[in-house]
């Protein structure tokens, strides 16, 4: 409240009075750690501590995100865990008829091309689309 007084009053009076306790809060902390170790430490493990949250979270969302879905299935009357797993399961055969189909897809997608570049050289080698003049600056 008084540093807003003093900042309509007189702003150069509260900007002085805020750089004073930043030089002295400066000055205890230089006290207390000269080289910055502790410092460096700390940063390090915030950092650390909030990567770590970050997967834990990512980790377990999926979970979390199943669960619900579950829960959600089981209230609307839903599918038991055996008729899903068999649902869901695949033999060796579908598999392989599934893969080879991709495969037979993916290989009529790619064209049979030559490999013979051609390059043709043009009349006049200059052009003044990349001209660096007409980017200049020009004094009057």
């Amino acid at each position: 409240m008084l540093y807003k007084l003093l900042a309509q009053v007189q702003p150069s009076l509260a900007d002085s009075l805020s750089k004073a306790k930043i030089e002295e809060n400066a000055g205890r902390f230089n006290e207390i750690d000269p080289w910055g170790v502790g410092m460096t430490f700390i940063g390090m493990a915030v950092v650390f501590l909030s990567l770590l949250l970050l997967y834990l979270l990512f980790y377990n969302i999926t979970g979390v995100l199943l669960y619900q879905k579950k829960r959600a299935s089981k209230v609307k009357g839903g599918e038991t865990k055996e008729a899903a797993k068999e649902e869901k399961e695949l033999t060796g055969e579908v598999n392989v008829a599934i893969a080879t189909a991709l495969h037979l897809y993916f290989a009529e997608a790619h064209d049979h091309e030559s490999a013979v570049l051609t390059i043709n050289r043009v009349g006049r080698m200059y052009s003044p689309w990349s001209s660096k003049i007409y980017g200049m600056r020009q004094n009057p």
